[in-house]
């Protein structure tokens, strides 16, 4: 199983292709200590930005993402599905990010830009297929500066899943199935709770759009 392992990425290598995370995992668990440092090169950003949005803070967002990376290395053997890594990685960050948040009673700092989609009855004339489109956007219509401080005033309200479904998705551009990994649910799912959340919001700030 070791020696099958650390074939892959020997012929992937030899064809120029980078190895996939589930090539990564398995080396990783076969003893490869490099191939989880390429995880952390390949996930690192992501991770950071994940855990800023939900912290507001540069420093213990890094902190937090240190820890994630520690966390996932040592659980590693739990993953059933090692291509799944980046999902995985996102939930681990996400859960202690939200852990710290509460341990510390950190106030929420999210600056959002793009978090209202369509409207509800847009959403079902297309039968839903907008839910998650990230054009017509009415935010663009308001004093960004303004519109900052009210989203923040509003994100904080939602329940979390919506929450973290908006940032994952709207903020960070993280594809559906990869939102749906690191939230631990299906992509139906993420529709639903970025849809709900942006109705949301809309109820919050309708004095302002």
């Amino acid at each position: 199983m070791e020696a099958k392992a650390s074939a892959i990425p020997n012929e992937a290598a030899k064809a120029g292709v980078s190895p996939s995370d589930g090539e990564l995992a398995q080396r990783c668990l076969a003893g490869d200590r490099k191939a989880f440092d390429e995880l952390i090169l390949r996930y690192q950003r992501q991770a950071v930005a994940v855990s800023y949005r939900l912290l507001g803070n540069s420093q213990d967002a890094l902190e937090v993402t240190q820890d994630a990376f520690l966390k996932a290395f040592s659980s590693l053997s739990t993953l059933q599905k090692p291509e799944a890594f980046g999902g995985w990685l996102m939930r681990i960050v996400s859960n202690l990010s939200l852990n710290f948040r509460r341990g510390r009673k950190l106030r929420t700092q999210l600056p959002l830009d793009d978090c209202l989609g369509p409207t509800n009855s847009q959403a079902t004339d297309s039968g839903g297929s907008e839910w998650m489109s990230r054009d017509g956007d009415p935010v663009h219509a308001m004093e960004s500066a303004e519109l900052g401080v009210k989203l923040k005033e509003a994100l904080a309200q939602l329940p979390e899943k919506q929450r973290l479904a908006i940032i994952m998705f709207t903020i960070e551009e993280m594809p559906q199935k990869q939102v749906a990994e690191a939230l631990g649910c299906s992509v139906e799912a993420i529709k639903w709770h970025v849809f709900q959340g942006r109705k949301r919001l809309r109820e919050i700030l309708k004095d302002h759009l």
